[in-house]
């Protein structure tokens, strides 16, 4: 059960057990927290532009889809 308490670049086998530097530590949390804000761009993207029957197909109108989309890259 210890492997799930550890941080990614632990579990990749980086640092050989190791404690991360508070600047790699910083630096993991800001490319983790950049790699999140390019997924909900890309997701919300694609979620804009998809067509009318793909949006009833998972429940979601087109309004709300825009409303979505229109959302700020930073919020989850």
């Amino acid at each position: 059960m210890a492997h799930l308490q550890q941080t990614p670049a632990q579990a990749a086998g980086f640092l050989d057990g190791r404690p991360l530097t508070p600047i790699a530590s910083v630096a993991l949390k800001a490319v983790v927290a950049i790699a999140k804000w390019e997924a909900h761009h890309r997701t919300r993207t694609k979620l804009k532009h998809l067509d009318d029957h793909l949006l009833r197909d998972i429940g979601v109108t087109r309004d709300l889809a825009e409303r979505e989309a229109a959302r700020p890259f930073w919020q989850g």
